[in-house]
């Protein structure tokens, strides 16, 4: 992928592209959370698409963290503001976990560029069905997260098994910052996106895996309900990480979903 470092109104992003068949609308990824843009690769390598276009949100990744706390209109328009930069009126939009919570506001506040949705391993926000705790933690950790030294450490052990995994061994994982971790954490609290998910107007695509301990298979049925013009899919021995660990699996399910 072509990287840059990009400033909007004195925020500075890294963007991503990599080419892809001028024929096909190009997509535009949304990441989980503390996740740096390198981990959408297994994804990106697994289908077909056009241009594949994310970024790494303040704190994450190489962007530089975010001087105020920000709420997911924010972010949602912050990838308005990328698609712009680069001239994608329209694109199929993919959300996956924390970026499945952005996705789902992107789609209502800016309908008219999302052709099709896709939802990964995500949940409607504060109203979802909580994981298993034990699985939580190793996403957050409550007494630890204010050492920039126990995050990384939660990261490294969080993705040791996909950057483990034979077909992934590219993968680089890069520790969030601190102060980037706690905002994506902050942007949530309190929001949810149930009043918004029947005025998605995009066909949508839900998958979660059925091994799932950190987003329950249960939120899925949950925006399957509410938003009108969706399907969901399940797969079968795949768990939270699955569009690292998994990509080989969801992929075919997302080319068809695109073609359609």
């Amino acid at each position: 992928m072509k990287t840059e470092l990009l400033d909007f109104n004195g925020q500075t992003i890294r963007t991503a592209i990599r080419p892809g068949d001028p024929d096909r609308m190009p997509i535009l990824f949304l990441n989980g959370i503390g996740a740096n843009l390198e981990l959408a690769l297994p994804l990106v390598d697994s289908i077909a698409h056009g241009d594949f276009i994310t970024f790494d949100m303040p704190g994450v990744g190489r962007s530089p963290a975010s001087r105020m706390p920000y709420r997911p209109w924010w972010a949602a328009k912050l990838a308005q503001q990328v698609l712009n930069h680069y001239g994608y009126p329209e694109v199929d939009l993919m959300g996956y976990s924390w970026g499945g919570g952005i996705a789902q506001q992107f789609a209502t506040q800016f309908s008219n560029r999302v052709n099709r949705l896709v939802l990964l391993a995500t949940s409607p926000g504060s109203t979802m069905m909580p994981g298993n705790l034990a699985a939580l933690t190793k996403l957050v950790n409550p007494r630890k997260v204010m050492r920039e030294e126990a995050l990384a450490r939660g990261f490294e052990n969080l993705f040791s098994e996909v950057r483990d995994h034979a077909a992934n061994t590219h993968l680089k994982v890069i520790p969030p910052q601190q102060m980037g971790y706690m905002m994506q954490l902050g942007a949530m609290a309190g929001w949810t996106s149930l009043p918004l998910l029947p005025f998605i107007k995009a066909p949508t695509l839900i998958l979660t895996g059925d091994k799932d301990t950190i987003v329950p298979p249960a939120n899925s049925s949950l925006l399957n309900n509410f938003i009108p013009r969706s399907q969901l899919v399940i797969i079968p021995g795949a768990n939270h990480l699955f569009v690292m660990s998994d990509a080989g699996k969801i992929a075919p399910h997302i080319d068809d979903f695109l073609r359609e």
